[in-house]
């Protein structure tokens, strides 16, 4: 990707939060262990899953995806974060910035993909149960994933092609805390209008149509749960895919915030960090502490290694 000569910026500064300078350090150490938990946690996921074959099944092949995506997302904002938490503003190259934009722009539109996924999962789950196994076979499952990837490859590409020719001449600050896309078209002199207008036109693949397939999956999956006669097999059924439920909230929940309140620093901001920071770090939690699957796998993964460190 070439980008013009003539650009004047060469340096960002990204100021971050301008007024926590009495709770700079609480907040950084806070960020901090987030972030430990956050890795971690889906680190953790991620090795229950692949160490126990009980769990080798759609469901949980989509979670170790979805942790994988967590875990990509994290590491592009919060160590930036933390840096501009702890110095009250932090620099990073024109070109840094860039990369990152366009690896949150990845991880955001992948994440949008992959849950629309695992909501059909979940509907061929309970709606098919009869031919759950013929319909989500591993071929089928590889190659959803992989669409996905091909997808967040096509959106990345699209926007950067179209970013290269815009002249960016300042100012060279962001009131941020990490390079998203309106912040950094307010540093251009060209005309954005086809930018903005190919960024709306790509909210329709990428954000209304994976939440649409969303919304169906769940109707047909709750008219289903609906014609089953006893309470308790309402609620099993429900159960399996309660936690993809609230991810889904959580995350599209956060979107639809700041889509509603464009104009509002402050609370794009707030919404901001709760789907890049905070959301990462509940969806292992989510998984994990109602499902009894991976509790379940968990502890024998744990009684394994206390195992072996006890034999050496």
């Amino acid at each position: 990707m070439q980008f013009s000569n003539s650009n004047t910026v060469s340096d960002i500064l990204l100021l971050g939060f301008q007024n926590l300078q009495s709770y700079r350090i609480s907040f950084f150490l806070l960020l901090l262990i987030i972030f430990c938990v956050t890795v971690g946690g889906n680190l953790l996921i991620i090795l229950v899953v692949s160490s126990s074959r009980s769990l080798h099944s759609p469901m949980y092949f989509f979670l170790t995806q979805l942790a994988c995506l967590d875990i990509f997302l994290t590491t592009t904002i919060v160590p930036n974060m933390l840096l501009i938490v702890l110095y009250e503003g932090s620099s990073v190259s024109f070109i840094g910035c860039l990369i990152q934009f366009y690896f949150f722009l990845a991880s955001e539109s992948l994440e949008c993909l992959l849950l629309a996924v695992m909501s059909y999962d979940r509907y061929q789950a309970i709606c098919h149960p009869l031919h759950y196994a013929s319909m989500m076979t591993l071929t089928f499952c590889v190659k959803a994933v992989l669409l996905c990837w091909v997808m967040m490859f096509a959106v990345v590409l699209a926007l950067s092609i179209t970013m290269s020719y815009l002249w960016f001449c300042g100012p060279n600050v962001i009131d941020h805390f990490f390079c998203d896309l309106d912040p950094i078209l307010e540093l251009t002199c060209s005309d954005t209008f086809f930018m903005k207008i190919e960024d709306m036109i790509l909210v329709i693949p990428y954000g209304l149509c994976p939440f649409t397939v969303i919304i169906i999956s769940y109707v047909y999956i709750i008219i289903t749960i609906l014609k089953i006669p006893s309470v308790t097999g309402r609620q099993k059924t429900f159960s399996t895919c309660s936690s993809h439920l609230v991810v889904v909230s959580l995350y599209y929940g956060s979107l639809l915030i700041i889509y509603l309140f464009p104009d509002t620093k402050n609370i794009k901001k707030t919404f901001s960090i709760f789907y890049t920071v905070i959301t990462p770090l509940l969806n292992p939690m989510i998984y994990s502490l109602s499902n009894s699957d991976i509790k379940q796998e968990f502890k024998k993964l744990k009684g394994k290694m206390l195992s072996a460190l006890l034999v050496r």
